[in-house]
């Protein structure tokens, strides 16, 4: 969330990057905001002046009672009754001003960052980056689904009679590639200085307001009516609000986590070839990366995040490619985010495998994540997240690009894990 000095004094800058995200009543939102602020801050002087003669007044009865002056006391006494009355309805007033404003705010989304690129759709993004050979197969190579299925690793449709579409049953080798690729990813990310957590998967809704799940994406997330709590559609949200509400120094900086956790997203209105196997499921696996940042370095931990999933990649040797989205591409909390896409040689497509992004201080102010810096003063953390990695399209293009004839074989980086080195 975007904070109200921010918007007051940087209204031009505002609205210019809105237009780079072609946000919609950019303008007439923005001008509300401003609105309903001056009318809170006003709202608040005039309440903080009752309270302040109200206060004056109730030391003067104090006085008068001592002094015996029982009369003027009781005078007195009528008017802090008034005084009263009216303190209860500027604090409701205030109270519903303040709710009206958070609303308005929750609707603006980050400011992009000036690299990020004019656009309104996915084919306006730069690609930065590209490295690895596309393979060349045989002729009789198939797509990920044929492969699970000749190999009797991934299931489909077990997966679609025990709960419904979206959620496979991996067997066999098929399962301890899974777990193989979770453990390399969070050896990896450990070896790299990150803290390995093991969150909740339920989140409560402060936390979906913290990270910004909440009220954008309800209708994505899996909600638990009973108990009104979420299952989580990323480890972000449960490991970076581990911060939420928190103060901290600056010595504390930075703060590195990784946590692997299934992941539950809704994805309504996914349908088509584009999304069959394992390229958009309901629920997944993946391991993720969280830093809290300094705002002076946090730019400079993010291109450390993109060269540490560069380096995982050309360990599994999958090609690959980095693109800078567009604002019109944008996640609403995001700043900044760079896009991994494998290249699926049986599908003929670029799949995307992982985001990093750099939030700035648009979480850390729904969070309350602040620390102290040197002067003493309280200010705004920065907050970062990225995939590292998701193993669905990994897992896709590591069985299309490294299928032979005789099976699919397994990288080297993981045959260690694994246990073995083809699936046959």
């Amino acid at each position: 969330m975007l904070s109200l000095a921010f918007i007051r004094e940087n209204k031009e800058l505002l609205l210019k990057g809105l237009a780079k995200r072609n946000f919609k009543d950019a303008e007439r939102i923005v001008d509300e905001v401003i609105e309903k602020d001056s009318l809170r801050r006003n709202t608040q002087a005039a309440l903080d002046q009752v309270l302040a003669e109200s206060n004056k007044i109730s030391k003067e009865i104090g006085n008068f009672f001592k002094s015996g002056e029982v009369q003027k006391a009781n005078l007195l006494k009528e008017k802090t009754g008034q005084l009263k009355i009216q303190s209860k309805e500027l604090n409701e007033k205030l109270n519903q001003i303040s709710k009206e404003l958070n609303e308005l705010l929750y609707q603006i989304p980050n400011i992009p960052n000036e690299l990020v690129p004019a656009g309104s759709t996915e084919e306006d993004n730069e690609i930065i980056f590209e490295e690895g050979e596309i393979p060349k197969l045989h002729e009789s190579a198939l797509p990920h689904w044929e492969l699970a299925k000749k190999y009797d690793i991934i299931d489909f449709e077990l997966g679609n009679k025990i709960t419904g579409a979206g959620f496979p049953v991996y067997k066999g080798k098929g399962a301890k590639l899974q777990r193989a690729l979770i453990s390399y990813f969070l050896e990896k990310n450990s070896d790299a200085g990150y803290t390995e957590i093991q969150p909740p998967l339920l989140i409560n809704e402060a936390s979906g307001f913290g990270t910004g799940q909440l009220p954008d994406k309800e209708g994505q997330m899996y909600h638990v009516g009973i108990d009104n709590l979420f299952l989580i559609p990323t480890a972000e949200v449960p490991v970076t609000n581990i911060y939420r509400d928190v103060l901290l120094k600056e010595e504390d900086f930075p703060i590195c986590n990784t946590a692997y956790t299934p992941c539950f997203r809704r994805e309504a209105g996914s349908y088509g070839a584009h999304v069959r196997g394992l390229n958009r499921l309901h629920q997944f696996d993946k391991v993720e990366i969280v830093r809290i940042e300094h705002p002076d370095n946090s730019y400079a931990a993010l291109d450390k995040m993109v060269e540490h999933v560069k380096e995982i990649l050309k360990e599994l040797g999958l090609p690959y490619r980095i693109l800078r989205l567009c604002g019109g591409d944008l996640g609403f909390t995001s700043a900044l985010t760079y896009d991994f896409e494998v290249y699926s040689t049986a599908q003929k497509r670029w799949l995307e495998i992982s985001s990093i992004s750099n939030f700035e201080s648009f979480q850390a102010n729904r969070l309350k994540l602040r620390f102290k810096n040197k002067e003493g003063k309280s200010q705004l953390a920065h907050t970062l997240n990225g995939s590292s990695l998701a193993l669905p399209r990994v897992l896709a293009g590591l069985l299309e690009n490294y299928q032979t004839e005789k099976g699919i074989k397994i990288p080297e980086v993981l045959q260690k894990y694994t246990g073995f080195d083809i699936i046959d």
